[in-house]
């Protein structure tokens, strides 16, 4: 048992840091809205005013927060983590950001003697909820080893990738499959349906065969039965594919099909739907089309 501490118990932060409590942790937590943190605390986790008294208060400190602003500002920002945080513990981010922040913030923390890891996760709220996480890790080996057994309690694919940046490099990887699969299954429902096909009858079929995966069986059913409340918002994919256009043109490479979808994306954020499920992909190409995948 520890004394842990998670910063940003949002949709996914608040069924992670409840495992976490549920091992019998002692949990000390923050968040910027007040409603979950009040909720957890009424579970037993204790509520910290700042990012500062949770670092204070916790051996190892995990983050769960949006984008890489977010991660900074809990970090080094007023009343941050570096503030409170003591020579030897560790600071575990599990928020999806740039791999090259990434990379800096460790650098500062291991000035302050305290180690990093950088631990994105894939799997939604589903997966956050029954504890079946994909976590991809980056940082020192040993230092994987140190918290391996507390990524158990949220997750079941717990990779260590390699060193600082490389967990997030990973997860920007992991989400140029998931927009690239989520555009190419839209395309193939929407041909389907506006051909006269039934899609749910074609997304049954497919999935018996080499075109299956998870996002077909899940999202391929959002896109059929129109249900778009969030699971992972667009905003948040949003996010994810940025970090990978912008590694991109670092590393003088393109990524075409990331671009296209980031563009369908971008048509949906622009008309208010950024907080819909990602697999709302699907709207953006119906309104070229002029059908619906379920019409």
């Amino acid at each position: 048992m520890a004394n842990l501490g998670f910063i940003g118990v949002g949709i996914m932060g608040k069924p992670m840091a409840e495992h976490l409590m549920e091992a019998g942790n002692t949990v000390h937590i923050y968040d910027v809205v007040d409603a979950p943190v009040k909720e957890l605390a009424a579970k037993g986790a204790i509520a910290c005013g700042s990012c500062k008294e949770v670092a204070e208060k916790s051996d190892i400190t995990f983050t769960m927060v949006p984008d890489t602003p977010d991660v900074e500002a809990a970090l080094f920002g007023a009343n941050g983590v570096i503030e409170g945080v003591k020579s030897g513990s560790i600071v575990v981010d599990m928020s999806s950001i740039s791999p090259i922040a990434t990379k800096e913030f460790a650098k500062k923390l291991a000035e302050k003697g305290v180690e990093m890891l950088d631990a994105p996760v894939s799997g939604g709220q589903v997966g956050a909820q029954n504890a079946t996480l994909s976590i991809m890790v980056g940082g020192k080996p040993a230092v994987f080893e140190k918290i391996k057994p507390y990524f158990e309690l949220m997750g079941k694919n717990i990779v260590h990738i390699g060193g600082n940046g490389d967990g997030q490099t990973c997860k920007v990887a992991n989400q140029i499959v998931v927009a690239e699969t989520i555009m190419a299954i839209s395309e193939a429902l929407l041909f389907a349906s506006k051909a006269g096909a039934d899609p749910s009858k074609v997304r049954e079929a497919l999935l018996g065969g080499f075109a299956q995966s998870r996002i077909l069986d899940l999202h391929g059913k959002r896109m059929i039965e129109r249900t778009f409340q969030p699971g992972f918002r667009i905003r948040h994919q949003q996010k994810d594919l940025n970090n990978a256009l912008q590694g991109a043109r670092s590393l003088g490479m393109s990524l075409p099909g990331a671009a296209v979808s980031q563009e369908l994306f971008n048509a949906l954020a622009a008309q208010g739907d950024s907080d819909l499920d990602h697999s709302a992909l699907v709207l953006a190409l119906e309104k070229l089309a002029n059908h619906k995948v379920a019409g």
